[in-house]
């Protein structure tokens, strides 16, 4: 068992390695001195290459150092380009909005199912573009600490960078992205790494077994993201770590629920619903 188990994680982090030689680092057309700099800074500190643009379209950088995607640095945020697939542009969409709301003091479903207070320490499984962790990091407040874990290499790049440079216009909604410890790798690798009771909350928001065809906000993402249903031994090392909740989100009627143990927290009509295990309680 714990030789498959060892043979499992050597896989998986082979694959994660290759997905890194994939990426290129550059800039738009024509980039201020900073620019050049934080995209040559953040290539060193991926380990990927940086390629000046020198007027050459990202399309023939793509071609020219044999990879797939490109990370495009420009002022106030990145994108991710693909030779497969639309642009991913960092920006946290609707999850502005709710920050905002949460800023004004209303309630937000994830954050209440997950019974966040400030000064919780958070840990998000699925990062994704950051929306969620930048909910529970202004729930959290400074006091708190999240910690987003990323396992598409790509993807990761692109959150690291724009959870940095990334400017809305709202100082608070910037101050709790550049709060946010972003991490690459499995959840499941990461949660194994840590102690007992080490978290108070453990968050999943893995792509849905059965996608919602309007949400074409994540469709870029889909086409990265880790497409893999959740072990059962990720709710087993998170019932290990978490001291409060373990929150899943899902659509609404799915059975990944119940398959792995969480209460759903039924709240209005919205199509997707969040699944709890109180730790505390025992339920």
């Amino acid at each position: 068992m714990l030789q498959d188990r060892e043979s499992h994680l050597e896989e998986r982090q082979a694959k994660l390695r290759e997905k890194q030689a994939e990426l290129l680092i550059t800039t738009g057309d024509s980039p201020v001195p900073e620019i050049v700099r934080r995209a040559q800074l953040l290539a060193a500190e991926l380990g990927v290459m940086y390629a000046p643009r020198r007027g050459t379209s990202v399309a023939k950088l793509l071609a020219a150092y044999g990879v797939h995607q490109a990370l495009v640095l420009v002022q106030g945020g990145a994108r991710l380009i693909s030779q497969a697939q639309p642009a991913m542009v960092f920006h946290p969409s609707m999850g502005f909005i709710r920050a905002k709301r949460v800023l004004k003091g209303e309630p937000d479903p994830m954050l209440t199912a997950a019974r966040l207070v400030p000064g919780d320490i958070v840990l998000d499984c699925t990062a994704g573009l950051g929306t969620d962790s930048l909910l529970f990091a202004i729930g959290t407040g400074s006091s708190g600490q999240v910690t987003a874990v990323e396992s598409s290499f790509p993807v990761y790049a692109l959150i690291r960078d724009g959870m940095r440079h990334y400017r809305s216009g709202n100082s608070a909604v910037d101050k709790a992205f550049s709060s946010i410890d972003v991490r690459f790798g499995h959840h499941l690798d990461y949660l194994r790494s840590l102690p007992d009771r080490s978290a108070d909350i453990i968050y999943f928001d893995p792509m849905f077994r059965d996608p919602l065809l309007d949400s074409s906000a994540i469709s870029p993402l889909r086409g990265l993201a880790n497409p893999d249903a959740l072990d059962q031994e990720s709710i087993v090392q998170a019932k290990r770590i978490a001291r409060k909740t373990i929150v899943l989100k899902e659509k609404r009627g799915s059975g990944e629920f119940a398959r792995l143990g969480f209460r759903v927290e039924q709240r209005g009509t919205t199509k997707t619903v969040y699944g709890v295990i109180d730790i505390d309680s025992g339920t």
